[in-house]
């Protein structure tokens, strides 16, 4: 069954969710993004959005990361491609405070962060980004895809089965937990 759907929709699931795998090889996820890169990405993408509204979504995407620090946190992995990184997003600042971010998310007990190289090349995980969405038994689990004009849930198994299939090529192929920690802390020396 394929359901589209708003971002209110994938909320409600993330909120519920024990365990979330997530693949982006264009941005940082939004779990994992600063204020600064949040209301860079959200002003650059969303253009048809007063100021306030924009703020509104950045305040959002901020709440939203108080998930990872609750009791009941679900357990995030994530595997970022290195064009998310390389792009710059705001100004130089603003990418380097996100990556330190993300070397001491690295360092969280319930996160797991693999960087994708450039090195690997070409890979199926190039037709985009995609969150898979593990709940309590019996809800099945899910595949979350967004693009610009829609979102669409994925229940069917066949479909997270081949989502399931992908992360687990793609965290193969990217650095481990430490060597994406030593990267990012390489790529700050470089911003420098």
């Amino acid at each position: 069954m394929v359901n589209t759907t708003q971002y209110g929709g994938y909320l409600a699931l993330e909120s519920s969710a024990v365990s979330l795998r997530s693949y982006e090889p264009l941005l940082v996820p939004g779990l994992l993004q600063t204020e600064d890169y949040a209301r860079a990405i959200i002003t650059e993408m969303r253009s048809d959005l007063a100021a306030r509204q924009a703020e509104a979504l950045v305040k959002v995407r901020l709440r939203r990361q108080e998930l990872l620090n609750g009791e009941a946190a679900p357990k995030l992995w994530v595997v970022i491609d290195e064009a998310a990184i390389c792009r710059n997003v705001g100004s130089a600042e603003v990418m380097q405070q996100q990556i330190e971010h993300l070397i001491r998310v690295c360092e969280h007990p319930r996160i797991t962060l693999q960087f994708l190289t450039f090195e690997q090349g070409a890979h199926a995980g190039l037709y985009g980004s995609f969150v898979l969405m593990d709940f309590p038994n019996p809800t099945p689990e899910v595949v979350w895809v967004e693009n610009l004009t829609n979102s669409v849930c994925f229940e069917d198994p066949k479909d997270v089965d081949r989502n399931v299939d992908l992360f687990d090529h793609l965290r193969a192929r990217a650095l481990g937990p430490s060597d994406t920690q030593r990267r990012f802390r390489e790529l700050i020396k470089e911003l420098e």
